[in-house]
């Protein structure tokens, strides 16, 4: 069993920064490609941003280039989705999510394909 807690959620205002951590425990952390993605009141689940099993390799969605990153220590079983210049419409719950492959790919932009999932944390931007 995989466990996903996400922390650092808040409300922040219009050009601000927050700093979410997912915290993963139960197996190895990096047989794992890790996920965030977002979802607003009445709005679909969305992608964010991920990362592959070692680290190297990071995608993030059109929306939120240049602004937000994703990384992983896999020492620490933590990964990181560091927002900047946030805007009112980042606003949603963000969740982390953790993807088992055999190998180092490239990780999946599909919610459905990810494995295990955190409760979840609030983000809010006001303008």
């Amino acid at each position: 069993q995989v466990q996903l807690v996400e922390s650092g959620g808040g409300l922040v205002q219009t050009g601000g920064s927050l700093r979410l951590s997912c915290e993963v425990s139960g197996r190895t952390f990096s047989s794992y490609s890790m996920g965030w993605f977002r979802q607003a009141p009445e709005k679909e689940r969305e992608f964010v941003a991920a990362i592959n099993r070692s680290g190297s390799k990071q995608y993030v969605a059109d929306s939120v280039r240049g602004r937000f990153t994703i990384s992983r220590d896999n020492a620490k079983n933590t990964v990181i989705l560091q927002m900047n210049s946030l805007k009112p419409e980042d606003t949603a719950v963000y969740y982390c999510a953790a993807d088992y492959l055999y190998y180092d790919g490239i990780p999946s932009y599909a919610a459905g394909d990810y494995d295990y999932w955190g409760p979840g944390t609030q983000v809010t931007v006001s303008s």
